[in-house]
């Protein structure tokens, strides 16, 4: 009989014996001749996996409160492993043509989606610090896994030495709350947090959330997110891209509810400033930008700023409007990176956006898709990107938080620009050599789904805005 909080954390206990299994298999093994169908098998236990969380009910506790299954967690958990499914399934082809497909890739990304649930499900800043590092170290090691490449190797230290110095401001900010509550539990920091906070209390808040805005690449916190993005392999800033931002932000979600959902007022502030500087850094800083991983970089840092919105608007609408953002940003980011995976010269990767000069004439599908993600990342209507900023600008706007989403339109307004210039590029631009035709399938099919889903979403948003109201009324009943 499993107990029960063993039964709580079933998911995560599966997912580890599951990384430690495939790492055994690998090593008694053929190691990397098996590589590429450990990829295909990891991608369907996420895909199972996801499945099975969605069918789950009610809130799971576990470890005295340390552990907390509702709602709120199986929302993220689902968006973290099907994100992770598309990621490892696109880079397949891409990294078994570079001979980067190792054993090791998809057992890395498995233990980084392993300490993403463990995140996404902490009741306590111990157990928040265990996955958020377990899902780090893992990110690392893939930051750098072209070895014989001295960008990915730059990437990979930048990444690392950046990553040291956030956890000390994180660990700095728990040892803080921990001296002023007298507990490291969500649920004990709560009842201290009413009232008149301590001021030791009010910093600790504000060092855990700088260490927090590191992970989401929130600025000023986010000087590591262009040089790594260029630096690691395409389908790593892809995995970067989506599933440790949704991880990151619900964690960031779940401190500020469930263990200072008392002192809205006081984190609504930071919050509300790190959304300001993301949106105006990431509208700016990527206009400049001719290396398309880059530009899709600071495009992140800006869209993590609109998603900051929603929580900064300390409303259960406002967490509502966060989680509907972050699932409509990672399905365009797939596309958007499936699109860069096929950016391609002779075989080899084509970074600069000036290549896709004249793409609509020879290649009109893989344009046409991208063009869709494009109008969609930049808010433009009827596109289901347009749905996911109106909904944030809503609840800030119902917070009496006007003049944030006034901002947010100026940003978006101006951020619009980098978008649409490569539409023009694809459609008006000066004809550049051709690009490889065709590539991998998986990508294309990745590509082509993600921007139908831009144009079928606008109808009834798939479902996903009822699932994210769910989700955030238990985060703010818990």
């Amino acid at each position: 009989m499993i107990g029960p909080s063993l039964e709580v954390i079933l998911p995560e206990l599966i997912l580890a014996l599951y990384a430690m299994g495939g790492l055994l298999l690998a090593v008694y093994t053929a190691k990397d001749r098996v590589a590429k169908l450990l990829t295909w098998v990891t991608a369907a236990v996420f895909v199972a996996l996801a499945v099975w969380i969605g069918t789950m009910q009610g809130v799971g506790v576990g470890f005295g409160g340390m552990f907390v299954a509702d709602g709120f967690a199986r929302f993220a958990k689902i968006g973290i492993l099907l994100s992770a499914a598309a990621v490892l399934l696109m880079a397949v082809d891409y990294l078994e043509r570079r001979d980067l497909l190792r054993f090791e890739y998809p057992m890395l990304v498995t233990l980084a989606v392993v300490g993403m649930m463990v995140m996404v499900s902490s009741g306590d800043l111990i157990i928040l610090y265990m996955g958020l590092e377990l899902q780090s170290l893992a990110a690392y090691v893939i930051a750098a896994i072209r070895r014989d490449s001295v960008k990915s190797t730059e990437a990979g230290l930048k990444y690392f030495v950046l990553g040291a110095l956030s956890s000390g401001l994180l660990l700095y900010g728990i040892s803080l709350v921990y001296g002023y509550a007298g507990t490291t539990l969500y649920a004990g920091v709560f009842t201290v947090a009413f009232g008149e906070m301590p001021l030791g209390l009010l910093f600790g808040l504000v060092f855990v959330m700088s260490g927090l805005a590191f992970k989401i690449s929130a600025a000023p916190f986010h000087m590591w997110t262009p040089d790594v993005y260029e630096g690691a392999p395409t389908p790593v800033a892809a995995f970067f891209a989506t599933a440790p931002k949704l991880a990151a932000m619900a964690l960031l979600a779940r401190v500020v509810w469930d263990a200072f959902g008392l002192a809205v007022a006081d984190w609504t502030q930071v919050i509300a400033l790190l959304s300001v500087l993301s949106m105006i850094l990431g509208s700016v800083a990527a206009i400049g930008q001719r290396d398309i991983k880059r530009l899709m970089a600071y495009s992140s840092i800006g869209h993590m700023g609109y998603a900051l919105i929603g929580l900064a608007a300390g409303t259960a609408f406002g967490v509502e409007a966060m989680l509907l953002y972050m699932a409509i940003y990672i399905a365009m980011n797939v596309g958007a990176f499936a699109f860069i995976l096929l950016m391609e010269r002779g075989g080899r990767p084509v970074p600069d956006i000036g290549a896709l000069g004249g793409l609509a004439r020879y290649e009109p599908v893989r344009a046409w898709s991208m063009l869709v993600l494009m109008f969609s990342m930049a808010g433009v209507p009827p596109f289901l990107g347009f749905f996911a900023k109106f909904v944030v600008l809503q609840a800030a706007v119902a917070a009496d938080m006007v003049w944030l989403a006034v901002i947010g339109v100026v940003a978006s307004v101006v951020g619009a620009f980098y978008y649409l210039r490569i539409v023009y590029l694809m459609f008006f631009g000066e004809e550049a050599d051709e690009l490889d035709r065709g590539g991998d399938a998986i990508q294309r099919v990745m590509l082509v789904g993600s921007a139908a889903v831009m144009v079928l979403g606008m109808i009834s948003l798939l479902g996903v805005d009822d699932a994210a109201a769910l989700a955030a009324a238990a985060l703010i009943a818990g």
